[in-house]
């Protein structure tokens, strides 16, 4: 679907009806934080007063759930995540393979570099699942999301790189295992739950080949 091809799901308004007044860089470090002030239409005609947001600016990024379909396994990493100190199950999330976009590079690039240094594999196959927002309210992050078909007979173990502070631990399970405990536990993080829906929905159509 494209941004206006007439759909009913088509916005109305678009970025040609924002005006920024002023962007204000508050914080530069690994990510930047930028203070906004700006104006915008409204749905009813005229535009709003003045508005202030903050946003937190990253580098587009993408994400992928392994699966090996000749087996019905998928591929989960984990590793010590800050924002989750205070989830009731702690913060090593399990989660799908991501990474930060390099510049120059594609998504499905970078998908390729990150399975080889988290999970030490090779994808046979890339999917594509979605570009989504993970924040839009705060944050401009875009995640590209994929599923791999990969060979998971045998695979695990301890990845990462030393020189990013990566501690990171690949472990294969069954699908209906993770299916089942999906929405109650450690994989309560965006990425992999929307990966693991999509392939819930089209799982049968790839152990079909």
């Amino acid at each position: 679907m494209s941004p206006n091809d007439g759909s009913p799901f088509a916005a109305s308004l678009n970025a040609k009806d924002v005006q920024l007044v002023e962007r204000k860089g508050a914080f530069r470090g690994f990510f930047k934080l930028d203070v906004l002030r700006i104006k915008h239409k409204l749905f009813g005609g005229g535009w709003s007063g003045e508005i202030e947001r903050e946003v937190f600016t990253k580098t587009e990024a993408a994400a992928c759930v392994l699966y090996d379909p000749k087996r019905d396994l998928i591929g989960l990493i984990e590793q010590f995540r800050a924002g989750a100190l205070e989830s009731p199950f702690g913060p090593w999330c399990l989660e799908v393979v991501a990474g930060m976009i390099e510049p120059g590079e594609t998504p499905e690039a970078l998908i390729t570099r990150e399975i080889k240094e988290e999970a030490g594999l090779t994808p046979n196959k890339l999917h594509k699942i979605t570009a989504y927002y993970s924040t839009p309210g705060a944050c401009n992050e875009l995640i590209h999301l994929y599923c791999a078909e990969c060979d998971l007979a045998g695979a695990g173990g301890i990845h990462g790189l030393e020189s990013e502070n990566e501690d990171i631990l690949f472990t294969v399970f069954g699908a209906d295992e993770v299916f089942a405990a999906m929405l109650n536990s450690r994989m309560n993080n965006a990425a992999t739950l929307l990966a693991l829906q999509w392939l819930r929905l089209n799982r049968s159509s790839l152990r079909q080949g």
